[in-house]
């Protein structure tokens, strides 16, 4: 747990790798701040002017608040795509890759 504290004080981001998104849409559930489906029934990022960012591997940050539904939408997405990490070396923190 002491990782994960350490960790909300960091600056994170977050993207989603859509060759592997299901579009189930828990992510969106979760944070419809943060994510959104798209019409290709994709989900995607969204920045701080919801506006969704479709570039391949395009990362928003993640606002302090949310950062528990972010969490929570990476822990629970059914295509494993949702991967948040650090901003300072790019380390991910949650999601499939995170060590």
């Amino acid at each position: 747990m002491q990782q994960e504290a350490a960790t909300a004080a960091e600056a994170l981001e977050v993207w989603i790798d859509q060759d592997l998104c299901t579009g189930d849409g828990i992510c969106v559930q979760y944070a419809p701040e943060v994510f959104e489906l798209d019409i290709d029934g994709l989900a995607y990022v969204k920045n701080g002017r919801d506006e969704l960012l479709q570039d391949k591997g395009a990362a928003t940050p993640v606002p302090l608040p949310l950062l528990t539904d972010v969490v929570d939408s990476a822990k629970e997405c059914p295509g494993e795509c949702i991967h948040v990490r650090r901003v300072s070396d790019s380390a991910e923190v949650y999601g499939p890759d995170a060590g």
